[in-house]
């Protein structure tokens, strides 16, 4: 079992210790780091981000960048959980657009875990915008 540790330094602001030995500040008052939830729209990008980046090269794919955008919707009624999450990936490249929709569906329902837990309660949808370079 791995372990992060949550330490309060006042008003909403928070210091996690993650597994790996980062610290990340959260915050919902003064912005000194992201809230929790706006945290988990930036780990479905990055979580995502790594899959594709990864079968694109062992697809050969030239792949000179990747933007990942990811816009949620949260239910209005505490919990307030993500309904409805849209990404669109910016990628830029040499990249064949039969290629990138794999690897983002391969991310999406095999290998992202943050994506597979989110989809519990988010309608998860994307777009692909591919700039040649």
């Amino acid at each position: 079992m791995v372990t992060a540790s949550v330490t309060w330094k006042g008003a909403e602001e928070f210091e996690a210790v993650m597994p790996s030995g980062n610290h990340v500040t959260f915050d919902g008052e003064s912005r000194k780091g992201p809230g929790p939830m706006e945290a988990l729209l930036g780990a479905l990008g990055a979580c995502t981000a790594v899959d594709v980046v990864s079968i694109l090269k062992k697809k050969r794919q030239n792949l000179l960048g990747l933007e990942i955008s990811v816009s949620g919707e949260r239910a209005p009624e505490p919990p307030k959980v993500w309904t409805k999450i849209e990404m669109l990936y910016r990628i830029t490249g040499d990249v064949d657009e039969k290629a990138a929709r794999d690897a983002i569906e391969l991310s999406k329902n095999k290998y992202c875990s943050v994506s597979a837990m989110l989809e519990k309660t988010a309608k998860l949808t994307y777009s692909v915008q591919i700039v040649k370079a």
